[in-house]
C-alpha cells in the first residue's frame, strides 16, 4: 500500500520520452527502472537518425530496459525491423503494435517473434480482450511487456481502473509478461496503477518532474496557490 514514499511502491516506473539528455537523466534516478519511447516522441525531439539515435541511447544507458518501436506497416518489414533491433543490446524490447494500420492482427508477427526468444513491448492496446489475444501468443519463459494506453481509455470518458484489473486478470497465466499503464495524465495514475497491482507504468519527464509532489500537505498546497497567483499578480503589474 503507497504510504507517500516513493520507495513503497510496487509498479515500476518507465521514464517515456525521446530527449537524449532527458533520457539519460532520468536513468540515474533510483525510481526509474526502465525507459520507453516511439516514433511520434522521437520526431517531435527531432530525431531523424532512428539507429543513430537508439545506439546512443543503449551506449550510455546500458543497464536499464528500454523499448524501441518498429515503424513498418507490412508484417514481414516488421519483423525485419524488429530483429534488427533486438539485436542491438541484450536491454532491447522490441515494441511492436497490437495491429497495423488497417487492423489487421499483429499476432502471427507476436508469436514468431516470442517463440525466436525476442523480448517484445506490444503497444497500443486499449481492451482486456486485446490483452488476452496477445498472451495467447507470448511463450512462457520470454520477457514480454504488454502496454494498455489507460490515458486513452479515461480519454473517452471510461475509467481505466477497471479496465486494467481485466487485463491484468488476462495475464495472469503467464509470469513472463508483465501489464504496462501507458499513456497517465496525472500523477494520481501513479497511485491507481500501484494500487491494482499493475506492473510498469510510463511516465513523461513533464510527469516526472512532480513526483516530489506526492504526499504533500494539502493546507501547505493550497497555500502555495494563493502565494503563486498573487507572485504573478505582481509580476504582471496587474492595477485596478
Amino acid at each position: 500500500m503507497f504510504d507517500g514514499s516513493l520507495d513503497s511502491l510496487r509498479v515500476k516506473i518507465f521514464a517515456d520520452g525521446a530527449d537524449l539528455e532527458g533520457m539519460v537523466e532520468m536513468a540515474r534516478q533510483p525510481w526509474v527502472a526502465g525507459l520507453t519511447t516511439n516514433p511520434t516522441l522521437m520526431r517531435k525531439a527531432g530525431v531523424t537518425n532512428y539507429e543513430r539515435f537508439a545506439r546512443e541511447v543503449l551506449e550510455r544507458i546500458p543497464h536499464l530496459p528500454v523499448s524501441f518501436e518498429v515503424f513498418s506497416d507490412e508484417f514481414g518489414q516488421m519483423r525485419r525491423q524488429a530483429e534488427m533491433i533486438a539485436s542491438w543490446g541484450s536491454n532491447v524490447y522490441v515494441k511492436v503494435p497490437v495491429t497495423n494500420t488497417k487492423g489487421d492482427s499483429s499476432s502471427l508477427l507476436i508469436r514468431s517473434l516470442s517463440n525466436d526468444g525476442v523480448k517484445l513491448n506490444v503497444t497500443a492496446l486499449t481492451q482486456a480482450h486485446q490483452v488476452k489475444a496477445v498472451a495467447e501468443c507470448l511463450v512462457p519463459g520470454v520477457p514480454a511487456i504488454i502496454s494498455v494506453f489507460a490515458g486513452r481509455v479515461a480519454d473517452t470518458g471510461r475509467d481505466p481502473v477497471p479496465v486494467l484489473r481485466e487485463c491484468l486478470g488476462a495475464i495472469s497465466d503467464n509470469t513472463s509478461a508483465e501489464l504496462l499503464w501507458a499513456s497517465p495524465r496525472e500523477l494520481l495514475n501513479l497511485i491507481q496503477a500501484d494500487d491494482i497491482g499493475c506492473h510498469i507504468i510510463t511516465m513523461t519527464n513533464d510527469l516526472l518532474s512532480k513526483v516530489g509532489i506526492i504526499g504533500r500537505d494539502l493546507d501547505a498546497y493550497s497555500l502555495d496557490t494563493v502565494k503563486m497567483f498573487h507572485q504573478d499578480a505582481m509580476a504582471a503589474a496587474f492595477e485596478l
